[in-house]
C-alpha cells in the first residue's frame, strides 16, 4: 500500500496513490471499493493494513514456511538484497486481536472531514483505514539468524539482489488502531519465530 512512501513510519494519513506493485495497486482498489459501497448500500467497511505477518499456518509458498523447510533440509535458501531489507514482521496472534477488536467496533463517521482536504484514512462515511503492525522494523539477516537459532541449524544463505518493485523498508505506525480499540500489537520477533518453529517442527514431525 505505502510503496512509493519514504516516510517511516507509515501512517493511515499518508497518502498511498504511488503503488509500485500491482499486487499494492489491488489492495487500494479494494479500499475504494469498500468506501464506494457504503454510499451505495450503508455498509460500515474497516480497512486493515497488515504489515508481514508471519506464524503458524501460514501459506507454504511464504517466506517463513519456505525458509524453514530448506534450512532443515540443507538447501538454498534466496535473501534478496542481501538481508538488508527490513520489515515489520508481525505475529499471527497479533494479527487476529487487531481484526476482533475492529469487528467489535465499527467504523464510524469523521464529523470533522473535509472534502477540500481530505484525510485518506477516514471519510464522510462509516469508513476506516487502521494499520495492524509490530512497529519494530528487523533486518531480513537478523530474522534468519533467530530462525537458525530456533531450529539449531545453520541457513545456507543465496544472496539476491533487490527484487523489482520490493521497498527497502516497511514500519507501521498503529496510533490510530491503539486509540480506536485499545490494542497495540507486540510480540518480539524472537519470541514469534520460536512459537513459530515449534508449530512447524510439531505439525510437519521434523
Amino acid at each position: 500500500m505505502y510503496g512509493g512512501n519514504r516516510t517511516l513510519p507509515f501512517y493511515e494519513r499518508q497518502p498511498v496513490n504511488r503503488p509500485v506493485i500491482l499486487y499494492a495497486a489491488t489492495k487500494k482498489a479494494n479500499e475504494l471499493m469498500a468506501h464506494t459501497y457504503f454510499h451505495l448500500y450503508g455498509l460500515p467497511a474497516t480497512g486493515l493494513r497488515f504489515f508481514t505477518v508471519y506464524g503458524p499456518w501460514g501459506r507454504p509458498d511464504m517466506a517463513p514456511m519456505l525458509s524453514a523447510k530448506a534450512i532443515l533440509a540443507g538447501e538454498p535458501i534466496k535473501v534478496f538484497n542481501h538481508g538488508r531489507m527490513q520489515r515489520d514482521f508481525t505475529y499471527i496472534d497479533d494479527i487476529v486481536e487487531g481484526v476482533l477488536r475492529c469487528c467489535d467496533k465499527p467504523a464510524a463517521l469523521n464529523p470533522d472531514f473535509d472534502p477540500l482536504q481530505p484525510d485518506p484514512a477516514t471519510a464522510a462515511a462509516l469508513h476506516r483505514v487502521f494499520n495492524i503492525g509490530n512497529s519494530q522494523p528487523t533486518e531480513l539477516l537478523h530474522v534468519i539468524e533467530v530462525m537458525e537459532q530456533a531450529l539449531g541449524t545453520r541457513a545456507n544463505k543465496d544472496f539476491q539482489l533487490l527484487q523489482p518493485g520490493d521497498v527497502v523498508a516497511t514500519a507501521a505506525d498503529t496510533k490510530a488502531l491503539e486509540d480506536w480499540v485499545g490494542f497495540r500489537p507486540s510480540t518480539g520477533i524472537e519470541d514469534g519465530v520460536g512459537r513459530f518453529v515449534r508449530w512447524y517442527q510439531d505439525y510437519y514431525g521434523v
